[in-house]
């Protein structure tokens, strides 16, 4: 009976999609499900185990042949497979074919223009932008996506891009809360949320202090803490509406 031996050091994979790092001049690959990869850059997969096919480096997926833990430790400064691998999915670049990347950069543009669209409107008309409207605003830019960043965070990049080069009119959208507090602690807690305030539509001082006002929504967490902060628990905020804009139908 003839055996054949498989190399111990080799693991042979199908349909994978290859992330690749280039660190203390070795090349280190993982082994990943196909489109896994850019949906757990994005937070939409969180389990580990979704996205990766081996829990496993290779410096060579194609042939299946793993790192040694020499070359790990020297290149890392670990011996942590778990930290190495997730350092790898983080900043390593993913391997696509061409048709693939351009579909990829694509599907990360829409989704990019999707998300400005949906923090912004024009400062002017107080009415949202359309993605499209977005999208040639970005063009105009020449903006490069960066495949290895989520969608959010280049969004904001394009929206500070879009406000220092002036290429549209366009301005966060803001939210409207309501914050109510004990009497007592109403002066104080205003006082605390300083210049993040941008207007006061309403405000009822009494044996409960009520405050209707318009915020950037990056703001809410820090008002939030104050609102819990300054009243030990008993204040409650309330999201009365996201978006500042006359059209409130253009958001159903």
């Amino acid at each position: 009976m003839s055996l054949i031996f498989t190399p111990s050091n080799q693991v042979k994979l199908t349909n994978v999609s290859i992330v690749r790092l280039k660190k203390g001049g070795k090349r280190f690959e993982i082994a990943c499900y196909k489109n896994k990869v850019m949906e757990w850059r994005s937070n939409v997969e969180t389990d580990l185990d979704n996205v990766l096919q081996a829990r496993t480096v290779f410096v060579n997926v194609s042939k299946g042949q793993l790192a040694s833990k020499d070359d790990l430790q020297a290149a890392f400064k670990t011996p942590d497979s778990d930290k190495i691998i997730l350092e790898i999915l983080k900043k390593g670049e993913l391997q696509v074919g061409e048709k693939e990347r351009h579909q990829a950069l694509d599907n990360m543009s829409k989704d990019i223009a999707t998300t400005v669209a949906d923090k912004c409107i024009n400062p002017d008309t107080k009415r949202p932008y359309t993605v499209t409207m977005i999208e040639k605003a970005m063009a105009d830019l020449h903006y490069s996506i960066h495949p290895n960043r989520n969608a959010k965070q280049q969004a904001l990049d394009v929206i500070k891009l879009l406000q220092e080069k002036k290429t549209i009119p366009i301005a966060r959208a803001q939210m409207r809360l309501r914050i109510g507090t004990p009497g007592k602690d109403g002066k104080r807690t205003k006082e605390k949320f300083g210049t993040m305030i941008q207007s006061v539509e309403d405000e009822d001082w009494g044996e409960e202090y009520e405050l209707i006002y318009l915020v950037d929504p990056g703001h809410f967490r820090a008002l939030s803490e104050i609102v819990q902060n300054e009243t030990k628990g008993q204040g409650q905020i309330e999201v009365l509406s996201i978006r500042d804009t006359e059209d409130e139908e253009a958001f159903a």
